[in-house]
């Protein structure tokens, strides 16, 4: 009698040790589903914005028979550059010269196919300037320099530039205007899935990225950044 006793209190005693477990184990499932749930989006943000500073390179070369005439061709050019620039109203102290680059020609050719002058050299005229509208008016001046006999290089490597340096001022608004876009994103899915929209979980910033708008308006920049938010959904 007592063992059937016993064993009665011990089969209750489990059973409601395995109904206690099962509603715990049942809560903590729910707690975790809960927390797991969320959704990922990324927010955009473009913003166009017009080039601050231009890099304007004026690439030019010379040749001679002697070194020294070189020299005098070389600084005679550069002083035509520096006048021209002047007179479009740079700044001399927004100009800078590279050193010349100077070659012998004879010595890479043999026979009876020597060039008529042995030398050239060649240097660069740069213009660093936030005067950008200035620099593109005077850019299709440049066929004065020519008619005085200095020869301009056409490379592609020594095309102007234009740069937009001024991102610190605009990236608060963009990240707000990205942090935004994604958030409408976000609450289009928990209405779609019949929840509400909780608070940020998780949030990154992605690269800032400055290009040209597009090859014709290089001076014109399109900045963009993209922002991904992790979302809590509730019911």
């Amino acid at each position: 009698m007592d063992r059937t006793l016993q064993g009665l209190v011990l089969g209750a005693l489990v059973a409601g040790g395995l109904v206690w477990g099962g509603s715990y184990v049942k809560e903590a499932a729910q707690v975790w589903q809960d927390a797991n749930r969320s959704v990922i989006v990324k927010g955009l943000a473009e913003r166009e914005v017009q080039a601050n500073v231009a890099l304007w390179p004026l690439h030019y070369s010379v040749t001679a028979n002697v070194l020294s005439e070189l020299q005098s061709e070389l600084a005679k050019d550069e002083q035509t550059i520096r006048s021209f620039l002047g007179e479009h109203g740079f700044d001399d102290s927004n100009i800078s010269v590279t050193p010349p680059q100077v070659q012998d020609r004879y010595a890479n050719n043999y026979g009876d196919s020597l060039p008529q002058e042995r030398y050239s050299g060649e240097a660069t005229v740069l213009l660093r300037s936030p005067r950008v509208a200035e620099v593109k008016a005077a850019m299709p001046q440049t066929s004065t320099l020519v008619r005085e006999g200095v020869l301009l290089s056409p490379n592609y490597e020594y095309r102007i530039e234009f740069l937009f340096t001024d991102l610190e001022k605009i990236k608060p608004g963009m990240i707000a205007a990205a942090t935004a876009d994604a958030r409408r994103a976000a609450q289009q899915f928990a209405e779609d899935s019949g929840s509400r929209l909780g608070s940020i979980k998780q949030a990154s910033q992605g690269y800032f990225s400055i290009e040209d708008l597009d090859s014709y308006t290089p001076d014109v920049k399109k900045v963009r950044v993209v922002t991904t938010i992790d979302y809590a959904l509730e019911e």
